[in-house]
């Protein structure tokens, strides 16, 4: 058993612990003096739901200890952040439940039918899967499945960040490059350009227009934070 010899210096490295934590929870949600002078723009605040449009149940997103979270209340619907875009970066970061679902849809023209008006890059539980599918983690949803599985496990914080320029879109997971689509070499509707079907009743070439950056609710509890956007334009 240890003993402990120097209870001030115990109390001093507890005190150092703890405010190294309330500094970092200070430095949620925040533009840094290059970030801003690079033209990012801060989506999400911390501490509040203003500048996002909840469609869904009430009570199926809240601010929690900094966290945009989605409770799962209602087992579906979004919530959007106000303004539309179409070349743009995307950084958020993101936390999932055991077995947690949701996704970060670009470009969605039409709130009534997100899920075809949208381009959805797939949020999941999916660590751990050796070859991840075009539903997993990383991947363009029933377009393209990402090239490796980078996620963390449930529980963890990961980082996405997405770049959205005219047909292409790259995904990094974790600072490693997952997904790169070119939008133009889908040309039919339902259908991918290796043959596969997708459940998409546009042509994913068409997904080109200005949209909104959404959150989706699949009924389970995610967290998000740090959500921020630079303008391509």
């Amino acid at each position: 058993m240890r003993i402990l010899t120097n209870p001030v210096a115990f109390l001093t490295s507890v005190f150092a612990l703890l405010a190294g934590a309330a500094i970092a929870l200070q430095q949620m949600n925040l533009l840094s003096d290059q970030e801003i002078k690079d033209g990012w723009k801060l989506l999400f605040d911390g501490e509040s739901l203003k500048g996002w449009t909840v469609a869904g149940a009430e009570g199926s997103w809240v601010v929690e200890e900094g966290t945009l979270h989605c409770t799962g209340k209602g087992g579906g619907g979004m919530i959007y952040a106000d303004g539309v875009y179409r070349n743009f970066e995307l950084k958020l970061d993101f936390k999932v439940s055991p077995r947690g679902n949701s996704g970060v849809f670009l470009r969605t023209w039409d709130k009534n039918d997100p899920v075809n008006t949208g381009i959805e890059v797939q949020v999941l539980d999916s660590y751990g899967k050796e070859q991840p599918s075009k539903h997993d983690c990383g991947a363009i949803y029933d377009i393209q499945a990402p090239r490796k599985n980078a996620v963390k496990p449930a529980g963890e914080w990961n980082t996405y960040h997405i770049i959205v320029r005219e047909n292409l879109i790259v995904v990094y997971l974790n600072g490693e490059k997952v997904n790169e689509v070119d939008l133009s070499r889908w040309t039919e509707a339902g259908r991918n350009p290796d043959g596969a079907p997708n459940k998409f009743k546009y042509a994913y070439n068409t997904m080109t227009r200005p949209g909104y950056i959404a959150l989706q609710n699949h009924g389970n509890p995610i967290w998000y934070r740090n959500i921020k956007v630079k303008p391509l334009e």
